[in-house]
């Protein structure tokens, strides 16, 4: 090993699920921290064993509500103050991400914020995957080693053996990701075209490409309210699609987007386990793989000062 600092990893709250099993498959026990929570709802993070000279791994999707990133920030702040040689926030859900570009007049770039934030909390290098623009990792000041769920997912289509498939796209933005797909895949590639009416709302939409009688595989980085998702699907199936799956990295899936699903003629909903799902409602039709093996090999590997190319299979 190249590095004499010890290895530490913590968790905040709402990737306590996700953070054991990171450390499991990394070979060492989560690291012991404590959240006081004070009656009015403030909380205040603290460390239960010395992370002096350590290098630090703080483990924390921030999915609303707000209090999740603000605890990952309370938690970098407080690793600084106690010492810690180096501090990284691994982030397997980047929330705000959306909101990474003015795209009306008199908003904030809140992605940026974040980043700014992280930054100002003393945060040394940060781990994150599948961000809804590759470009906010040009928002950081530090190194960002943003990781790809297509190394999960890939071998997943592949084990599927579906014959003839087809890559799609749910709309334009996700067209550079779908090609790059189809192209590993040797897949014909459909993309989706709507007309958005406002946030959350999709008007008409569109198929650019054949499905007829294909198996046709959706990629996206999230699904939120699934409308997209459901309408697409909805619409390759009556084009005569032999089949529709879905694959997004991180399940938002907020609103009715678990009914939606339900009612979709989806076969099948694939995401990461970077956002928990609910257990109060019915996931009969979404399958769940871990990243936890993928985050523990790549923590390892820049933990000892080595390349993580050979993870990047797109």
């Amino acid at each position: 090993m190249h590095s004499k600092h010890q290895i530490k990893f913590f968790t905040g709250r709402s990737s306590r699920y996700l953070s054991e099993k990171i450390a499991q498959s990394f070979g060492i026990p989560l690291g012991k921290s404590n959240i006081t929570v004070f009656s009015d709802g403030e909380f205040q993070p603290s460390y239960d064993e010395s992370v002096r000279g350590c290098t630090v791994f703080i483990i924390q999707s921030t999915f609303p509500p707000v209090d999740n990133l603000f605890e990952l920030l309370l938690m970098v702040d407080a690793a600084h103050r106690a010492s810690a040689y180096k501090v990284v926030a691994v982030m397997p859900y980047f929330g705000w991400a959306r909101q990474d570009r003015k795209d009306k007049p008199r908003v904030a770039i809140g992605a940026k914020m974040v980043a700014n934030m992280l930054r100002a909390a003393g945060v040394d290098r940060v781990m994150t995957m599948d961000l809804h623009a590759d470009q906010i990792q040009g928002f950081f000041d530090v190194p960002v080693d943003h990781l790809y769920a297509s190394s999960i997912f890939v071998p997943y289509i592949k084990s599927l053996n579906l014959d003839p498939i087809a890559i799609a796209a749910p709309d334009m933005g996700g067209a550079k990701r779908a090609n790059a797909y189809s192209r590993f895949l040797n897949s014909s590639l459909v993309v989706c075209h709507k007309n958005r009416e406002k946030a959350n709302q999709v008007g008409e939409m569109t198929v650019i490409g054949d499905v007829e009688g294909r198996h046709v595989v959706i990629l996206d980085d999230m699904v939120d309210t699934a409308g997209t998702l459901t309408m697409a699907a909805d619409l390759m199936m009556d084009k005569g699609a032999a089949s529709v799956r879905a694959f997004a990295t991180h399940g938002v899936l907020s609103g009715s987007a678990y009914e939606r699903i339900r009612d979709s003629k989806i076969t099948e909903l694939v995401v990461t386990d970077t956002i928990p799902l609910r257990t109060d409602k019915d996931t009969s039709k979404i399958r769940v793989v871990s990243v936890a093996d993928l985050f523990a090999d790549v923590i390892n590997k820049v933990y000892n000062y080595q390349s993580i190319s050979d993870r990047f299979i797109i």
